[in-house]
């Protein structure tokens, strides 16, 4: 901002001495820088507070832009379930249409297709559901053998167990 070389500064210095003295300088100096640090600390602070409201400025457009992309994928997406909603509706209706002239016009024949596509498959079990837990079992003959323990200790059952004796 203000181009200060060393030479300037010995004139501004030597000319403080002159007029304020040998004995208030010091005191003088110290006030003046913290006079300078107080003006720029609160010019930082104004720079950073500019910042953060252009940050969020940025922050509440952004906000408003995913709002508004938000609320037309919701419309879209309510359309076509609506849209499949009616589809459905007329498939069904025609369906059903089809299924009650066909059993009217020809009697048991036709009744059979109509169980056909009411017909719901059965649910798929699978036939060694549990193999691995099995597998890895560990026998209780071995168990018993090596001491393997059958049930955990809670924290005060293992405290009471383990506590040292009193003398």
């Amino acid at each position: 901002m203000f181009d200060l070389d060393f030479s300037k500064l010995a004139v501004i210095g030597v000319v403080a001495l002159v007029v304020i003295g040998p004995e208030r300088l010091p005191r003088v100096a110290r006030t003046v820088g913290a006079l300078i640090g107080k003006a720029q600390r609160y010019v930082l602070d104004v720079k950073a507070e500019v910042n953060r409201s252009m940050e969020l400025d940025e922050l509440k457009k952004m906000k408003e832009q995913m709002e508004s992309a938000a609320r037309d994928a919701e419309g879209a997406v309510q359309t076509n379930v609506t849209d499949f909603e009616k589809d459905w509706q007329a498939t069904t209706n025609s369906i059903t249409n089809t299924i009650a002239s066909n059993s009217d016009s020809s009697g048991s024949a036709t009744s059979n297709y109509g169980d056909e596509l009411l017909q719901v498959p059965p649910e798929y079990k699978h036939p060694k559901k549990k193999w691995r837990i099995k597998q890895s079992a560990m026998p209780q003959w071995f168990k018993a053998k090596n001491g393997v323990r059958r049930q955990a200790l809670s924290g005060a059952a293992r405290v009471a167990r383990y506590r040292p004796k009193p003398f």
